[in-house]
């Protein structure tokens, strides 16, 4: 049986202002999902609750994974139990190596038991599968000495996110718009990596405002989050329909949900 990430009537809060209003949704692995919607509906949001962000509080509903609730897990936990998050704005961590990083995190998913101080991946082991996964990703070998995002411009912050998901595995991935900032090359580069590691092995969620990032990964499903509701659900047509004619069908149709909708989405640091 394969993996099933779901959201159900998900109800979200931050500083008191409500910014989910009861999303539902349900991710098997092996399957591509996109999620749009217009700015400040709340797809971020989704993402980071999903992963655990402290600062999110679930008002009602739940977030199980194969069918247990993961609502009481930290986001530690749930990067073990296989659900991975690549930021929009990836965080830079000063002093820290990639390699290094990349070397404890890739240990504690694939041994989730592990206690701090035990042993890692051997080193010869970790450092042949990272080189591999660097040459795929066509990334200068130098850069697993540079510490984790500190001074990174934002193409290489994209493709350090791309190398974790490589290297990590998880079952379920979640993109936070990792097609921002890129040029049309390196876009092009993201989409078929990730398609490479991740097409038909894991359940991904793309969270889009483009089709690019969808041209080597078409989704089985896109859903529009609007007013912090998914609102329609449908094929890849749908995907491409959004970002040929944009969101005033969605708007004229869904008129309660636009009107909640107000651009603002509070997304936790």
């Amino acid at each position: 049986m394969s993996d099933v990430l779901e959201i159900k009537d998900l109800h979200v809060e931050i500083e008191g202002k409500p910014i989910l209003r009861g999303v539902n949704l349900k991710l098997t692995k092996g399957e591509t999902h996109a999620l749009m919607g217009p700015n400040g509906s709340g797809k971020s949001t989704l993402g980071l609750v999903i992963m655990g962000h402290p600062n999110y509080e679930v008002t009602q509903g739940d977030i199980l994974l194969n069918g247990e609730s993961i609502l009481e897990m930290g986001a530690d936990e749930r990067a073990r139990a296989g659900i991975f998050m690549a930021f929009q704005r990836p965080m830079a961590i000063p002093g820290v190596k990639m390699a290094d990083f990349l070397r404890h995190a890739t240990t504690n998913v694939r041994n989730p038991e592990r206690k701090e101080g035990e042993d890692l991946i051997p080193m010869r082991e970790f450092r042949k599968e990272v080189k591999e996964k660097m040459s795929q990703l066509q990334m200068d070998p130098e850069f697993a000495r540079r510490y984790v995002n500190d001074g990174f411009s934002g193409g290489e912050m994209k493709r350090a996110e791309i190398l974790q998901l490589a290297m990590l595995q998880p079952s379920f991935a979640i993109l936070d718009e990792t097609d921002s900032g890129l040029d049309a090359d390196a876009v092009r580069l993201a989409s078929q990596s990730i398609n490479e590691i991740g097409h038909g092995k894991m359940g991904l969620l793309v969270i889009t405002h483009h089709d690019k990032l969808l041209a080597h990964n078409p989704p089985e499903y896109t859903h529009v989050i609007l007013g912090g509701k998914i609102v329609e659900t449908g094929g890849k047509e749908l995907a491409e329909e959004l970002h040929e004619k944009g969101y005033e069908r969605i708007r004229e149709q869904y008129p309660d949900a636009a009107a909640v909708n107000d651009g603002e989405e509070v997304v936790a640091t």
